[in-house]
């Protein structure tokens, strides 16, 4: 009897040694402002744009005409190990922003989604990481709609 109550603890802390988890977060680039985003209207020249929101990520041009793209991202990861089995999440969302200017370097629109705030810790892979719930309690926060 004793025996087995010895092997039952060291195959427990066997078991427990051999287990683990971790918690990842990344981020690139600073969040977009949403209140700075939303003044710029068409007719702002090109110059005017990247003075507020400063140098874009990518320019893209578009025949005479050009698209400048502005991103913030955040990825949140967790895993747990145990014995054979391997648990892993990860969620990755973003801040996005396009400017599009005509031949004259003025701005006709822009596109834009706010969402890295939204980006979450989430323990198993069949995780609801997209719960309408939360994420309007996380836009409130934000303070978008």
């Amino acid at each position: 009897m004793k025996s087995q109550s010895r092997s039952l603890i060291l195959s427990s802390l066997l078991c427990a040694s051999l287990s683990s988890c971790f918690l990842g977060r990344t981020g690139t680039n600073e969040p977009l402002d949403p209140a700075v985003v939303n003044s710029l209207k068409p007719g702002t020249s090109a110059a005017e744009v990247v003075a507020k929101m400063g140098a874009p990520d990518e320019v893209v041009q578009l025949g005479r005409r050009t698209a400048y793209r502005y991103s913030h991202v955040i990825e949140k990861g967790t895993g747990s190990y145990w014995l054979v089995l391997g648990l892993y999440n990860e969620d990755s969302r973003r801040d996005q922003a396009w400017f599009f200017f005509d031949e004259d370097q003025k701005l006709t629109h822009v596109g834009a989604k706010f969402q890295s705030h939204r980006s979450s810790f989430h323990a198993i892979p069949w995780s609801n990481v997209y719960d309408k719930e939360d994420a309007a309690e996380s836009d409130a926060r934000r303070g978008l709609k």
